[in-house]
């Protein structure tokens, strides 16, 4: 039956967040967005919905070590894995000179939380910081990006059906969070394996499953541009969102010594990675991708 929990609440994180992104991204179309900040913030903030139910509720019952694990490996998942296999669809471009401003963000955020966690905590104080962090990134978004009609933009469903469909998405997530955490934790708990490694592996990449679609569509369909702003808005939020928001409600007293010296030199390792391909290489080609996932099966060697 626990096995059974785990599986539905994938389902419903998955099912969830397609539902979510849908009626939020048409919601954006109807009031003339641009598709780059859509991208960017509506898609990519919209699929790490379940990153952020999942982590609430782990802070509300008392396991920490899944919220902050859940960040980290989700924000590594997203480069390593999901980049990875999106580029073995279809080579994914990126361009350093448009997207600079974004990377920073995200290096930024990435070097802001392991500072913060080198103390063994998280308060109140460092959630507002980073939650404040994530309004910024919003309003510089909005505030830089075009906010043009597009063209030969397709018919939009009435807002109301959006909205409809936006709160209903939202409604499954929470849903399938809460019987992801639960199933989760009985079964690290059965096999001995501590939540700070579910949480980097197993929840992770369960809560990151609507981001690997999304770029997974989107690399079929030749939009490079939906990929990797969906990537590095994820990122963003992960970090800056997810966690500024879950330590705000519920303070973070111990924070288990692995992720300082071990998870975020991964995960700050691997985004400066992704800017190094995004200069050097201007995307990710299919051998890049290819390494991609030989450095996240290096990872996930590590946690055996």
């Amino acid at each position: 039956m626990v096995y059974f929990l785990f599986i539905l609440g994938l389902m419903g994180l998955f099912f969830g967040g397609e539902f979510l992104v849908r009626g939020a991204s048409n919601v954006a179309r109807a009031y003339r967005i641009s598709p780059m900040v859509i991208g960017l913030t509506i898609v990519g903030f919209g699929t790490s919905s379940p990153e952020l139910l999942v982590s609430l509720n782990a802070a509300f019952q008392g396991a920490p070590a899944i919220a902050i694990g859940n960040v980290l490996g989700s924000n590594l998942a997203n480069i390593v894995l999901i980049l990875g296999l999106t580029a073995l669809v279809s080579p994914v471009v990126m361009s350093l000179r448009q997207s600079w401003r974004d990377f920073a963000v995200m290096l930024g955020a990435t070097a802001l939380l392991w500072v913060m966690l080198l103390n063994g905590s998280l308060s109140r104080l460092e959630g507002a910081i980073l939650f404040a962090g994530l309004i910024g990134f919003l309003a510089m978004s909005f505030l830089s990006g075009r906010v043009e009609p597009e063209a030969d933009a397709a018919p939009v469903a009435p807002v109301w059906k959006s909205a409809l469909m936006t709160l209903g998405g939202l409604v499954v997530l929470m849903v399938g969070a809460r019987l992801l955490v639960d199933s989760s934790t009985q079964i690290a708990r059965t096999f001995g394996i501590s939540e700070a490694v579910i949480g980097l592996t197993v929840v992770a990449v369960g809560t990151s499953l609507p981001e690997l679609a999304t770029s997974l569509i989107a690399a079929w369909r030749k939009h490079s541009e939906i990929a990797v702003g969906n990537i590095i808005g994820s990122n963003i939020f992960n970090l800056l969102g997810i966690l500024g928001l879950t330590v705000l409600v519920v303070p973070i007293t111990e924070v288990e010594a692995r992720f300082v010296a071990v998870d975020m030199p991964w995960v700050m390792g691997v985004s400066v990675l992704l800017v190094a391909l995004a200069a050097a290489l201007s995307g990710v080609p299919r051998w890049a991708g290819a390494v991609l996932l030989l450095i996240y099966g290096g990872y996930l060697s590590l946690m055996a």
